[in-house]
């Protein structure tokens, strides 16, 4: 934050005259405040006298949601309590498995979101008898807690609460491409034995850079035997299926009472009523829908979702977040696999009464709509999926064998080979489940996030999304499309009945912001669609030159394969540069010539320069993209510089750069 400092005045501040009791400015003001008081006196008055007589309604009570998890667990005799801080949908889903598999070993689980409940409560656990806390936590951007647990780190950072008798157990859920790999189940683990907690059994860290699944079950076979020791219980040794929810056919159904794909309030694509977030998303029309790039096997796409009326806001660096539709055509085949009408309305109701969580999806809907909206139908199917199948069917001995002993049989059968589920039930025909079982085990479809590639400031209703399409031949010969960017793709403008294309969508804020001062040098680093952010942030540099402000260098690296195939906005940058707003246009077309070059190659060529700006004109650093190599062979190239031409060592180097990220000087925006 920029403060302006004024100087304080010294000993040798000219002497003033005294001034009278009551200034020109006191007397206006007290006859201000008196004239108000004596309206809002009359006013109140006559307001008093017009008001007509009403019969008053008898006020309806709703009961308040339970905040207290304490005297929810005692009311339902639980004794664990599993917390998730999850921003994808995947440490929730690993709490519920923890929760469920609770009563296999002598304990009754309940899962939580920490959001949803006071968890200054916490050091109150200990009145439970051997009651144990489970957190699955979730690594969020560069070691930031998720949404839903902003709220619990923040009690933890601020409190010094005596948690003595509280017994605890984290797994934590990261990528080690990331800079800070699994930073909130470190803290949260660490944090909760400094505050006195009592650590059951040793912290697990799963990797979703390699087998997140495979980490999670790993940890997991270890831990409940850790649990069954430490409170003196033991396994059941029932393997089998526990359902969670049961199956309601509605007789008397009114359809105005159906779900069709909404993701919180019934009918909210009828009735847009802002604000709009991941459980009430605005439908936004597709005003721009067209491929970037000239030639080559991808599909490289533009899209402008027009966002007029919703009140919705954005800055340059936000990300833009869609909910997806499943392919039409892998749906109608499960139903077909599984001699199911998928037209049948059900409601999946959750057979512990006293669950926040009433239904796995919104219900009552169709199997169709749970399919097609609200079911990840495209991915690999988790272990616990396929154990809870295997129940079903002449090859349950087998599949429950390699599930629990083979994970590489698991690794390569269906992780390798991208057999989504329709491929499993499709490869193993003796295989028949219910589909309400099915539809009760699949995880949630989660909305997709894009970096936006348009300015808040140049187009305040216009959303820009820049994205490739996914879609690749599998080893099993099947085709495997990404759910999102096909479907995105396929958006046309004015569909064949002449309504607009239209796509659920909800803004989510950054921490990828452009420097405070205009002046600030800025270097970009964002080769393919890691572009996205750097459109919006040109824009606004743009902007703020016609503003009249003293925008300082600005500077892009990009990167793609050949120049005539994929140079992504290549007609908008050179306008740029030719405006004077893209101060230097770095590309590095990696196939172009006989040795591939890429983004870091040229940031090394131009390493005095870059140094400059860094060390003396306070330049801020901007990556967007690949997190596995670019961004890791980025950083690497930086502290090369820092030592060739900065004279650090590599020690030093390496600090200097965490300290440029420590000031918000070198941000990040990657994926893997």
């Amino acid at each position: 934050m920029e403060v302006e400092h004024v100087a304080p005045e010294g000993p040798d501040v000219a002497p003033v005259e005294e001034e009278p009791l009551f200034t020109n400015l006191d007397i206006f003001l007290f006859s201000l405040i008196v004239g108000l008081l004596i309206y809002w006196f009359l006013s109140r008055k006559k307001t008093e006298e017009t008001i007509p007589e009403f019969k008053r309604l008898t006020p309806v009570v709703t009961p308040q949601r339970e905040t207290s998890f304490i005297e929810k667990m005692k009311k339902t005799n639980r004794n664990m309590v599993v917390f998730y801080g999850s921003q994808t949908g995947t440490a929730e889903e690993f709490c519920g498995r923890l929760s469920k598999d609770a009563q296999r070993y002598g304990m009754r689980g309940m899962s939580a979101d920490p959001e949803e409940y006071d968890m200054s409560e916490l050091p109150r656990l200990a009145e439970i008898d051997n009651s144990l806390a489970v957190f699955c936590m979730a690594t969020y951007g560069e070691g930031d807690p998720t949404d839903n647990a902003q709220d619990f780190y923040d009690w933890m950072q601020e409190n010094d609460e005596d948690l003595k008798g509280v017994n605890f157990a984290v797994f934590g859920l990261g990528n080690k491409t990331y800079e800070h790999f699994n930073a909130m189940g470190k803290y949260t683990d660490k944090r909760l034995e400094e505050l006195g907690g009592k650590r059951i059994y040793d912290l697990g860290m799963g990797d979703d850079d390699g087998n997140l699944e495979e980490d999670f079950v790993s940890w997991k076979e270890q831990f409940w035997p850790a649990v069954c020791e430490h409170f003196g219980v033991e396994a059941t040794g029932d393997d089998t299926s526990i359902r969670q929810y049961e199956l309601v056919v509605p007789t008397d159904i009114n359809m105005n009472k159906v779900y069709t794909g909404e993701m919180g309030r019934l009918k909210s694509f009828e009735t847009q009523k802002p604000p709009f977030d991941a459980k009430n998303p605005y439908l936004a029309t597709v005003a721009v829908n067209r491929q970037l790039n000239q030639s080559g096997d991808r599909h490289l796409m533009h899209l402008e979702l027009d966002t007029s009326g919703s009140k919705i806001r954005y800055d340059s660096g936000d990300h833009v977040a869609v909910y997806p539709v499943n392919d039409v055509s892998i749906v109608n085949r499960i139903g077909q696999i599984l001699d199911a009408d998928l037209d049948t309305v059900i409601s999946l109701n959750n057979l512990d009464e006293e669950s926040n969580k009433k239904h796995p999806f919104p219900c009552p809907t169709t199997y169709r709509t749970a399919l097609t909206h609200y079911l990840d139908i495209t991915n690999p199917p988790r272990t616990n999926v396929l154990f809870e199948l295997a129940q079903y069917g002449k090859w349950r001995m087998s599949l429950s064998l390699s599930v629990s002993l083979c994970q590489g049989l698991y690794q390569s059968w269906v992780l390798d080979a991208q057999r989504n589920i329709l491929a499993v039930l499709e490869d193993m025909p003796s295989l028949h489940p219910t589909i309400d079982h099915l539809c009760e085990l699949l995880p949630r479809l989660q909305a997709r996030y894009y970096s936006i590639a348009s300015s808040g400031k140049v187009y305040p209703t216009m959303v820009s999304i820049c994205a490739v399409v996914v879609e690749f031949q599998t080893s099993t010969g099947r085709t495997f499309k990404g759910v999102a960017t096909n479907w995105l793709k396929n958006k046309v403008v004015v569909t064949d009945n002449g309504h607009k294309a239209t796509v659920p969508m909800y803004v989510r804020k950054s921490q990828f912001r452009l420097p405070f001062k205009a002046s600030n040098p800025v270097v970009m680093i964002g080769p393919g669609t890691g572009i996205a952010p750097f459109m919006g942030f040109l824009q606004e540099r743009g902007w703020m030159k016609e503003q009249g402000k003293d925008v300082g260098e600005t500077i892009l690296y990009f990167g793609c394969r050949r120049r005539n195939e994929d140079f992504l906005y290549q007609q908008e940058l050179e306008e740029f540069e030719k405006a004077g707003v893209l101060t230097q246009l770095n590309v590095a077309f990696s196939r172009d010539q006989e040795g591939k070059v890429y983004v870091q190659h040229l940031l090394k060529k131009n390493k005095e320069h870059l140094w400059k700006l860094i060390h003396t004109d306070n330049a801020h650093l901007y990556i967007c993209g690949d997190a596995r190599n670019m961004a890791r062979d980025v950083q690497n190239t930086f502290y090369d510089i820092a030592e060739e031409v900065g004279g650090l060592t590599h020690t030093q180097a390496v600090a200097y750069i965490k300290k440029l990220m420590t000031k918000g000087r070198y941000s990040l925006d990657v994926w893997s």
